[in-house]
């Protein structure tokens, strides 16, 4: 077996719109695919044996034991490797159970699309490979240990996932329906879209105020504040020196704290010092974290974390560190070992508990008891083997939240105040918060930013909070959802001219457009990154920018197959039409396919949204049939049966009649504009134009808060050029002939640029052309053929990137279509694009209409630049030559 390759899938895709997060593994199983399940002796005892939990994996059957079914009965390999993926990450603390096997149609023999669902991508790469090493193994009989397979992904697991503070934040929107994006491998985190996003790094959110958090982290003036508030806090003073820490002793004497200034999660804390030994090493400790140093009293009680948020109290837990209790018989390893036996207990923070580990801390305590591993401590003795009492490091928490006082409750609201921070987390030492910390000789220890909520989420005891609720509150007051409307757009052809008609018109209405097209990455009109912008990447670059209220998206068939869509929903939902493009790329070998990758698109289409079809085209009509959002259409042809039934309807639709673009509610009509008055049709002769301007139209006559007027002035004021609209119908016009620059690149797009060419009034009109390489025999010698009917002459270019083939394979395909419509027509072969436009300059015929189809489009248009900048200075040289 070979892995061809793998994709990561992290939004709506070909395989689910719902399950975004799917690793799409291609395998080819060579020699194994004469090889089921049920022919390879043993197969089935050994699966068992290193995988037994595989037998809830109720498969297709539908019950328990179900898999193990058909691998009795004989599956094939494929299907076997998605279950041991899943199975894997299930085991690894990953709970998945998404997967698809399949072969395309049209594939190769022994070629599979394994599919299945992961929690973090890295994990999901990981079950992958593994998961063919393991059936591997299987097939061959050879021991394999799986244990390190499943540790090294908890390890990935815990290395990239979110924390638990920021995960159940991030959840919290996500139940609301507000969208996030993650904006590093850290816990910075994007909720909402455009100008109304806000953001969270850990549980600092950027209502956080960035003094609040600088007090916090200075523990000493924290503490002067509390203090002149009348808040109960430990008597300390800061040291730099020995002669400092003696001081300190001699006035506050022992038991004493040291810690450092700016410290946290407990580093560089010491506690309950009772010797000038144990003094001068807890000094050397805290320094270890800065040079200035707090020495306190020593607060005897139990360890509090208050958490107040958007200046309300929220929740208490009482926090225990990692510790064992003797028995009087074993060693504090053995104990150890027993503690970590509890199934609460796990890696990282994959459960309720973490396993206690070994490490310096844990060294230090006990060399401060005087023990050692090995030591056998007293029955009911409590050894402490941690410091401070988190959570990460095996300590437990239980909720006290309906135990606190009122007059506590005041004061960590008014602590929280004091600070200025609006998620708070208090540290208390007293014996009780039943009673006023005030009373019970208590103290506030310390302020802290960027509190963890795990302890009040997943409390060993008590009942769990949800305290990622309040969070989203603030940040997201009365319902928001913190959404900005998405238009996205996808198809065949047409893409890029409706995305850049639908966004000139929303920017007339006043909105502030971020777009993305298959030339750039536009913000509000400036180009930011230039290419082929139209997957999900740049899409997350429009919903990031802070400045934008209204997006519209090209969605091209190679990003929602590389890596899904951006985002999960949008407002409305265009597909243009569907023609054979890109067959035989990426595992789609047919036309229909092709659909099933354009209707992702409206698929994500909010209920109460639009999903926009085109009623032309029978592939974008019928999916409407799989949609559960509101429908519009539009047609070049008001009589179209599909227009009339919806019109039927009160459905909303976009027609071209009589010369207009016409909206149509039922049979209502609201004509827009003459399209002799749209640029962009050049008179009414680009009929693909005006199939372009109908869903731009429609799209945008869909939100209530763009008007027709809009509209109307959107498309009078949208003038193609090569600026505007680069590498559609961008004319330049030479001293003795013309130039037609399009990326006309497929055979249905070729044919309505030929249309719109035939019906302009030139005494000869030449073809240069050229096929992609990646493309089927017949699309390139359909280009051939449709390039003969329509031109007098044609010039042949091959294309920078061959795309897998040699120019000859190429010319020789396109000279075939060529001399089956007319063989006698005249054509010329000129090895690349930059050549064959410097001939067509220097040989020019006069009065001629050249035709090209651009490669690479930005870099077309600036040779033509280049040409006509040469032609100006020749003509400039030539005046004054005759001067």
């Amino acid at each position: 077996m070979k892995i061809l390759e793998i994709k990561v899938l992290k939004g709506p895709n070909y395989w689910s719109v719902r399950r975004l997060k799917l690793i799409q593994m291609k395998l080819d199983l060579e020699e194994k695919e004469n090889m089921p399940t049920n022919k390879i002796p043993g197969f089935r005892e050994r699966l068992e044996k290193m995988l037994p939990s595989l037998y809830e994996h109720r498969c297709s059957e539908g019950v328990p034991g179900g898999f193990f079914h058909r691998v009795d009965e004989g599956t094939w390999m494929g299907h076997v490797v998605e279950h041991i993926a899943l199975e894997i990450q299930t085991l690894a603390g990953m709970d998945v159970g998404f997967g698809r096997t399949r072969t395309p149609e049209g594939e190769k023999e022994g070629i599979y699309y394994v599919v299945f669902s992961y929690m973090e991508e890295d994990a999901g790469v990981y079950a992958a490979k593994a998961s063919v090493r393991i059936a591997q193994a299987l097939i061959e009989g050879r021991d394999y240990d799986i244990t390190e397979d499943i540790q090294n992904m908890r390890v990935i697991r815990e290395d990239t996932r979110l924390g638990p503070s920021t995960g159940c934040i991030v959840d919290e929107a996500a139940k609301r329906n507000i969208p996030y994006i993650r904006l590093n491998k850290a816990s910075l985190v994007q909720l909402g879209y455009g100008v109304n996003q806000k953001r969270i790094r850990a549980t600092i959110a950027s209502t956080t105020s960035n003094i609040a958090v600088d007090i916090a982290c200075d523990k000493e003036e924290t503490k002067m504040l509390l203090e002149a508030a009348e808040i109960p806090v430990p008597r300390g003073t800061v040291i730099r020196t020995e002669e400092g820490l003696k001081d300190a002793v001699e006035k506050y004497g022992y038991p004493l704290v040291i810690k450092p200034i700016d410290g946290n999660h407990g580093k560089g804390n010491t506690t309950n010092i009772t010797t000038w030994e144990q003094a001068t090493k807890a000094l050397a400790a805290a320094k270890e974290y800065g040079r200035s140093v707090i020495v306190e009293k020593f607060i005897t009680g139990f360890d509090f974390r208050c958490l107040v948020i958007n200046y309300k109290f929220i929740c208490a837990a009482l926090r225990t560190p990692a510790s064992v209790v003797g028995n009087g018989k074993n060693n504090i390893q053995w104990l150890i070992d027993e503690v970590n036996k509890d199934p609460r207990r796990g890696y990282g923070h994959e459960k309720v508990l973490t396993q206690i580990t070994i490490d310096q801390f844990t060294q230090k305590m006990l060399d401060d008891y005087g023990y050692t591993l090995e030591t056998i401590p007293k029955k009911g003795e409590r050894v402490l083997l941690k410091p401070t009492a988190n959570l990460s490091t095996g300590g437990t928490s239980t909720d006290v939240t309906d135990e606190v006082h009122p007059a506590n409750i005041f004061m960590f609201e008014r602590i929280a105040k004091i600070i200025g921070l609006d998620i708070c987390g208090i540290d208390v030492m007293a014996t009780d918060l039943r009673t006023p910390v005030s009373e019970n000789g208590g103290a506030i220890l310390e302020v802290n930013a960027a509190p963890g909520f795990r302890m009040h989420i997943e409390p060993a005891e008590g009942l769990p909070r949800n305290v990622a609720e309040p969070v989203v509150d603030m940040l997201f007051p009365k319902g928001s959802a913190g959404r900005i409307p998405i238009i996205a757009i996808t198809g065949t052809n047409g893409k890029t001219t409706t995305t850049r008609l639908t966004a000139h018109i929303a920017k007339s209405a006043g909105k502030k457009v971020g777009y993305t097209t298959s030339d750039g990455v536009y913000i509000q009109n400036q180009m930011m990154m230039k290419g082929d912008c139209t997957g999900p990447v740049s899409s997350q670059f429009v919903l990031k920018d802070p400045t934008v209220d209204f997006a519209v998206l090209e969605c091209a068939r190679g990003g929602i197959l590389k890596s899904g869509l951006a985002f999960q929903n949008c407002e409305v939902a265009v597909v243009t039409n569907v023609a054979a493009d890109h067959i035989g790329l990426g595992g789609i070998h047919t036309i229909e396919a092709m659909a099933k990758v354009k209707g992702v698109v409206p698929e994500t289409v909010f209920s109460h949204g639009y999903a926009v079809l085109n009623a032309d085209d029978d592939l974008v009509y019928k999916m409407k049939n799989d949609l559960k959002c509101n429908i519009a259409l539009f047609s070049m042809d008001e009589n179209n049966p599909r227009i009339k039934e919806h019109a039927a309807e009160n459905g909303l639709s976009c027609v071209f009649e009589n010369g207009f673009v016409t909206l149509m509610k039922g049979n209502w009509k609201i004509r827009v504009l003459n399209v002799k008055k749209i640029p962009l049709t050049y008179e009414g002769k680009a009929v693909h134009n005006i199939n372009n301007c109908l869903p731009a139209v429609l799209s945008c006559y869909l939100f209530r808060d763009i008007t027709i007027d809009d509209i109307r002035t959107g498309l009078q004021t949208f003038i193609p050029s090569e600026t505007l609209t680069p590498g559609r119908l961008n004319f330049f016009q030479f001293k003795n002939f013309t130039m037609l620059a399009d990326f006309a690149h497929n055979p249905h797009g070729l044919k309505l640029l030929c249309d719109f060419v035939s019906k302009l009034d030139y005494p000869i009109r030449i073809g240069v052309i050229s096929g992609t390489g990646d493309r089927r025999d017949d699309d390139i010698r359909e280009l051939g053929e449709i390039s003969a009917q329509y031109f007098d002459e044609i010039i042949i270019r091959c294309d920078k990137n061959l795309r897998g083939r040699t120019a000859d394979e190429i010319i020789g395909l396109l000279k075939e279509g060529i001399e089956k419509i007319n063989p006698n027509i005249p054509v010329m072969t000129i090895p690349n694009e930059d050549q064959a436009l410097d001939y067509i300059y220097e040989n020019p015929r006069h009065g001629a209409l050249y035709t090209i189809m651009c490669d690479v489009v930005a870099r077309a248009l600036d040779k033509i630049r280049e040409l006509k900048e040469r032609e100006e200075k020749e003509g400039v040289l030539l005046t004054l030559s005759h001067q």
